[in-house]
């Protein structure tokens, strides 16, 4: 979500575009395009932030228990993370009305559904040496 847009507007000849680091204006003007940002910065660090701590969630493989609270606990956040990008996805010129959503708003939905597949598989290892512990 760092390069990819969340959301995109055109008003009036300029384009404005909503990234997880800030707003970006994108002016047509007679000497070229300029642009003029407003940065995001508590946006921008909650999304590296909630990346890491799904990221460091793969190493606690040897916790499945932990690693399974871990993972419910990184779909909330993840699903924080995505109500506040709508959030700022608002303050688009004009509003939220008419803005085309870029692939930046799909990834938090894409995030979730993989955090619950990998509590499905740690589902399946549980059972499997639980299966394994009977047979000794």
């Amino acid at each position: 979500m760092l390069f990819l847009p969340i959301a995109t507007k055109t008003v009036g000849g300029s384009e404005a575009k909503i990234y997880t680091n800030g707003l970006h204006h994108y002016l047509e003007e007679k000497t070229g395009k300029t642009l003029n940002a407003e940065v995001f910065l508590p946006l921008l660090i909650t999304n590296i932030a909630v990346a890491l701590l799904c990221f460091i969630n793969i190493f606690n493989y040897k916790k499945r228990s932990f690693q399974k609270r871990f993972a419910i606990v990184s779909i909330i956040l993840i699903g924080g993370f995505a109500f506040w990008c709508s959030i700022y996805a608002k303050e688009l010129p004009g509003g939220i009305e008419g803005a085309n959503f870029g692939i930046g708003a799909y990834l938090p939905a894409l995030a979730i559904l993989f955090v619950v597949l990998g509590i499905f598989g740690i589902n399946k290892d549980e059972r499997l040496i639980r299966s394994a512990e009977r047979l000794r």
